[in-house]
């Protein structure tokens, strides 16, 4: 993309490549003016996104660059197909659709919170540069390619009354309200009277000069020792003690880098007596080297500018030091003309519901995510387990994250057999059935005596998504879960028939699923089926935890001995594989305590990263193959045709009257 600077002026024959951005000024009240547009003052980092030439950027306000932290946004305005370069801002947004200030700074993933980009001005289309036309005119362009879905979003404005669009924004929490004039136009690093701000709580921005550690504090530091540039000389304001936990703190601290003076222009009394604090406890300090930019609330000033009663907000990042200046909000000057209310529906647009996406970011090694109140640590990341594909163990758990509200129905309150792949589909697997002593205690297990062992064994339960996610953080490529629940153990949800080819062709497997649908529809028995993810298909007949395994069991012999009669040229129900003699087995030997086959939306350690998926039967055909569902597929599918498992937990069928209806049609 072409290297062209813009400062206050814009006229560019080229699109520019590092804007500095227009500002706003701070007044200290809201007005009310038709020559004047109002919009949302969202809380979060200034972003210049530059689409230019296939080539895509998105820059802060003091140019470094947002692509690998806000990924998403990137990969978003990298599908544009145009030349556009746009001014807006990155946040994050609650489920009401405020922007969390504190929300972004945490931010690492789709699962920290919805990442939105809303634009609010066009400098660029085309090959048109648009600066100079005037802000309603801009607008329109704007408004024509902003999709109507999407995290790219149109930050609106709103011909309203300022007053009461500012009433609003204060009690709905919001950071302030922006005015613009309507026929402003756009100077590049410009602070203009243009565009002015008007804040609902006091905030300031401020750079650590030092920290204090107060006599026998537990804390990591007691009070940060802010300050702010008048041109080259770095002034006190104040100390913020107040606004981060002792985690924040930790953090704090690994930014700061240790200064041998004090860096500010006069060393402050930092430990002066107050009426408040006749006799403040004996205090350290340590100076810094001026370089971290924080933002404080306040309460208010006193009349010799004081600060009082200040709180840390959290790290701009996207600020440079030195641009750090003392903000006094200006007088406002009235506006006598009145223009028509605007509805509140149109200022809060509650975001579409969210979609889940990922859990992981892309890049960092080793994460620890909060789920479900537990802080899960997810380790060697970028190890490759599928290596024909290149997909990662990142990938692995960023897909059981979004599978897991299908999955869970099939998965919640079973015991587990864990087959753990740690070094991929090719490496050295094992199965672990006994997690005695071996998993967090919130992880809940089940006792269960083993006859092979002689000795009582603890499998995991999964319960939950955290639970779920922390087996797939074991490097379990597939689910096994039990059929039957730790409430009824002996007695399974469902039966399973698994159709298990020998070498046979896929063919075979899909004309064999079809006579057990007919022998099925025969008998008035509902059954669902699904890929097995590796070479066959499971069949499972809803039993609704009525009978025990032993029943089960019988029913599944029962059914495949009609089935094998109906094609005994290719099956078999031989439980020794030399005596199938290559034949397909019908498989109803998976009825037994503690057998387990891949759960539905299970990923298998297969070439390909196929998925055992539910199929609609109408599915069930010639052209069908294993290879449509995989780690890629999977979710966008799901998304479509939602949950074709879920009647596999509905009622259950009558066993009894299935047998008679068997014994009367099948002779």
């Amino acid at each position: 993309m072409p290297v062209k600077k813009a400062g206050t002026g814009t006229g560019f024959s080229a699109p520019p490549s590092d804007i500095s951005p227009m500002l706003a000024t701070l007044v200290d009240k809201p007005f009310d003016s038709d020559d004047w547009l109002y919009e949302v003052k969202w809380d979060g980092y200034r972003c210049i996104a530059y689409v230019l030439q296939g080539q895509t950027e998105l820059r802060s306000r003091n140019n470094k660059s947002f692509n690998e932290k806000f990924y998403p946004l990137y990969d978003a305005f990298k599908a544009w197909k145009m030349n556009v370069i746009l001014d807006g801002e990155i946040v994050v947004v609650n489920e009401q659709g405020i922007s969390d200030f504190g929300a972004l700074q945490n931010w690492r993933s789709e699962a920290d919170g919805s990442l939105l980009f809303y634009a609010f001005d066009i400098l660029w289309l085309g090959d048109e540069n648009l600066m100079s036309l005037p802000l309603t005119e801009r607008r329109k362009r704007l408004a024509a390619i902003i999709p109507a879905k999407g995290i790219i979003r149109l930050s609106e404005t709103f011909d309203a009354k300022g007053t009461e669009l500012f009433s609003l924004a204060d009690k709905l929490h919001l950071e302030g309200i922006i005015a613009k004039k309507r026929d402003s136009i756009y100077l590049p690093g410009k602070r203009t009277k243009e565009w002015l701000k008007i804040k609902t709580e006091r905030r300031q921005e401020a750079v650590i000069g030092g920290y204090t550690i107060n006599e026998n504090t537990p804390k990591p530091f007691s009070a940060l020792l802010l300050g702010v540039y008048e041109g080259n000389d770095f002034h006190f304001i104040c100390p913020v003690g107040t606004g981060f936990s002792v985690s924040k703190q930790k953090e704090i601290l690994q930014k700061l880098t240790p200064f041998d003076q004090c860096p500010f222009l006069h060393e402050p009394d930092y430990n002066k007596p107050s009426r408040f604090r006749p006799n403040p406890p004996k205090a350290d300090v340590v100076w810094v080297k001026p370089d971290v930019v924080v933002e404080i609330s306040y309460t208010e000033e006193t009349k010799d500018g004081a600060i009082r009663h200040p709180s840390f907000k959290g790290f701009r990042e996207d600020k440079n030091a030195k641009d750090v200046k003392r903000e006094v909000a200006e007088q406002t000057q009235p506006v006598v003309s009145k223009i028509e209310a605007q509805q509140k529906e149109k200022l809060m647009k509650q975001p579409a519901k969210a979609e889940r996406k990922t859990l992981l970011n892309p890049t960092e090694e080793t994460q620890t995510r909060p789920v479900q109140k537990h802080d899960l640590k997810f380790t060697n990341l970028s190890k490759v387990f599928w290596p024909e594909e290149g997909y990662t163990k990142r990938d692995m758990i960023n897909y059981y994250y979004q599978v897991a509200p299908y999955m869970l129905p099939y998965m919640k309150d079973r015991p587990q057999t864990l087959n753990r792949f740690p070094n991929g589909i090719y490496g050295k697997s094992f199965y672990q059935k006994d997690v005695t002593g071996k998993v967090p205690d919130w992880i809940n297990t089940y006792g269960y005596y083993s006859n092979g062992d002689k000795r009582e064994k603890q499998f995991l339960v999964c319960t939950d998504e955290a639970s779920l996610l922390y087996i797939a953080s074991l490097g379990c490529i597939e689910m096994n879960p039990w059929s039957s629940k730790t409430q009824t153990p002996d007695n399974p949800d469902w039966c399973i028939i698994d159709l298990d080819p020998d070498g046979n062709p896929f063919e075979e497997v899909i004309e064999a699923a079809r006579v057990i649908k007919n022998v099925l529809d025969a008998i008035k028995v509902k059954a669902f089926c699904k890929t097995s993810g590796s070479t066959g298909i499971h069949i499972y007949i809803p039993l609704g935890a009525q009978y025990d395994y032993e029943a089960s069991k019988e029913f599944g012999r029962a059914l495949m001995k009609i089935v094998h009669n109906e094609i005994p040229s290719f099956t078999s129900i031989e439980r020794l594989t030399e005596k199938r003699k290559g034949k397909l087995y019908l498989d109803f030997l998976q009825n037994r305590p503690q057998a387990t086959v891949a759960a539905p939306y299970s990923l298998r350690p297969k070439p390909g990263a196929t998925v055992s998926m539910p199929l609609d039967w109408s599915e069930v055909k010639q052209g069908l193959k294993m290879q449509d569902f995989t780690i890629r597929t999977a979710i966008p599918r799901l998304k479509e045709t939602g949950d074709l498992f879920k009647g596999v937990l509905g009622k259950g069928i009558d066993m009894e009257k299935a047998l008679q209806k068997m014994k009367s049609v099948f002779k």
